[in-house]
């Protein structure tokens, strides 16, 4: 395994639903990234194409009104389907880079209805190929009327020449058994896109690190109200807010919990970080919590990997 590697992580924020804002913006930050030195490249949660913080969509217990529709209908056309042209382009993009990209998406369903949406992950190689992806398992609150559930065949963990690679997203990095089904995997470098700008989810990325002994990245989005189309139906739900909707807060912390590069906040900005992968087994030396610290005589684990669906066509 290759113990010296340079990541980035971008703290930006996109043209809500404007899927063309997005796609540039990564083009932009990862030629900056490669004249970095850097091999590695994340992006917050639901980059593509933007988290709608502070929208309604209209919705009410008992009712929707054609306004908010019209929203999530806009929504919707900005979302990409995984394998699809969008991501052929991404992975353009991380050919002519060089880089490992992992990118939050909003993934539209090519399989079925093709109106459900998910909040997705993204990993796409060097050589432009599509290595995996991740659905977030439950979107938080308010998110549950935007996307649906994830399921265990994406607990996606991603082999490379410097170490596995996999993650959680936003508030899913609370479930203690998700965490350990990846850490079962391997986990060295952890990526936890987000859209939690407090200072308790600084703690939590500190805890995953110690807990997990592996590299965080934690990427967030930089808002402000100038980034929202004005011609949103539902624009006046933030019409009183602060020009600042999320201030970030994306950080890098080493395997014993401490940070190699600080939170980021209140502005846009590219962090750049050298991760010794050495590192990971040295801190594992004491602690390896699906290892020598495990109790599996005690506690055990069943995670059930098979891609859920309502139907089954047999010929």
């Amino acid at each position: 395994m290759e113990h010296q590697l340079r990541i980035a992580v971008v703290q930006a924020a996109p043209v809500l639903f404007d899927k063309e804002s997005a796609l540039e913006k990564v083009a932009d930050y990862a030629a900056q990234a490669r004249n970095e030195g850097a091999r590695l490249l994340v992006f917050p949660e639901v980059f593509v194409s933007g988290y709608p913080r502070g929208l309604t969509f209209g919705a009410r217990v008992g009712s929707r009104t054609v306004e908010g529709r019209e929203d999530f209908a806009r929504y919707w056309r900005s979302a990409i389907v995984i394998p699809g042209e969008d991501t052929s382009r991404l992975g353009e993009i991380a050919r002519e880079t060089g880089l490992y990209l992992v990118i939050g998406v909003v993934e539209r369903d090519g399989e079925f209805s093709g109106a459900t949406l998910y909040n997705s992950i993204i990993y796409i190689g060097p050589d432009g190929e599509l290595l995996g992806k991740h659905r977030k398992l439950v979107p938080t609150g308010s998110e549950r009327l935007l996307w649906g559930q994830g399921d265990g065949s994406t607990l996606t963990v991603i082999d490379t020449p410097f170490g596995r690679i996999g993650g959680l997203i936003c508030w899913e990095n609370y479930m203690p058994l998700a965490r350990m089904a990846l850490y079962a995997k391997g986990v060295d470098i952890w990526i936890a896109p987000t859209a939690d700008s407090r200072d308790t989810w600084q703690a939590t990325l500190q805890h995953i690190a110690c807990e997990g002994r592996c590299y965080v990245i934690s990427s967030n989005q930089f808002v402000t109200k100038s980034t929202y189309p004005s011609d949103l139906q539902g624009y006046g739900d933030i019409a009183g807010d602060e020009q600042i909707l999320c201030r970030g807060g994306s950080a890098v912390v080493g395997p014993l919990g401490e940070y190699i590069v600080k939170p980021l906040f209140n502005e846009e900005g590219l962090l750049v970080a050298d991760l010794d992968m050495a590192l990971v087994a040295q801190s594992r030396f004491d602690f390896d919590v699906a290892g020598h610290y495990s109790r599996p005589d005690v506690f055990e684990l069943t995670v059930h990997e098979t891609k859920q669906t309502i139907v089954n066509f047999k010929g």
